[in-house]
């Protein structure tokens, strides 16, 4: 019996290690059959507007509009405190050709779309100095048009896209509070009669007003505040 409980022993002790080194070898082999757990890749940040570049840039745009983007000329537009999302969306389409202006097309072609970014956002931050009507016997039709429309021809109130204050909506429909009436009635003329193309909305709009319905809505424009 003694024999026999010294052979148990033995073979106990003999086991145990190969048991241990079994346990140990199948270890790795349970943890590479987990799933591995990659960390998230981090999302790329869109790049800042560089303003000290965008101001240098603008020092070629200042004879027409102004060192600050208050241009003094009524045929430019203003472009301080404009939606920089809607100013760098006309450079593109004066650099591609959808929108038409020989002066802009040969300054927007020089530009890179971070340019364009830099620049738009340094005007932006520019206060826009207010405008004021100047025909006062168009008021009142100006802001019966800009306010509710034409309701029996169809034509929609410029305040349901350009705000009741004229502030408009980032991208798709700029600020025209204070904006020079000249500039503004030219480009309704321009939308109305097929030579600015870049907004099916605005060509089929401004196809309903007449000379006299532009005027007045440019002019009541320029005095909103």
């Amino acid at each position: 019996m003694k024999l026999i409980a010294h052979l148990l022993i033995a073979v106990t002790a003999v086991a145990s290690p190969l048991f241990a080194i079994a346990s140990d070898a199948a270890a790795p082999a349970l943890a590479s059959s987990a799933p591995t757990v990659h960390a998230a890749p981090p999302v790329a940040r869109a790049a800042k507007p560089d303003l000290v570049k965008g101001e240098a840039t603008f020092a070629v745009c200042a004879a027409c509009h102004g060192a600050d983007g208050n241009s003094a000329t009524p045929a430019y537009p203003k472009l301080a405190q404009q939606h920089p999302e809607y100013l760098v969306k006309q450079l593109q389409e004066f650099k591609s050709g959808k929108r038409v202006n020989p002066l802009m097309v040969g300054f927007a072609s020089m530009l890179s779309d971070e340019d364009m970014k830099n620049v738009a956002y340094w005007v932006a931050a520019k206060k826009a100095k207010a405008g004021s009507s100047t025909d006062k016997s168009l008021v009142q039709l100006g802001e019966r048009i800009y306010r509710g429309g034409i309701a029996d021809r169809q034509i929609p109130a410029c305040a349901g896209c350009h705000s009741p204050n004229g502030t408009g909506i980032p991208a798709q429909y700029p600020r025209l509070s204070g904006q020079h009436p000249d500039y503004v009635a030219a480009q309704l003329t321009a939308f109305r009669d097929g030579v600015r193309q870049n907004s099916l909305q605005m060509s089929q709009v401004a196809a309903k007003l007449n000379d006299r319905e532009i005027k007045a809505t440019a002019d009541y424009i320029a005095g909103l505040r």
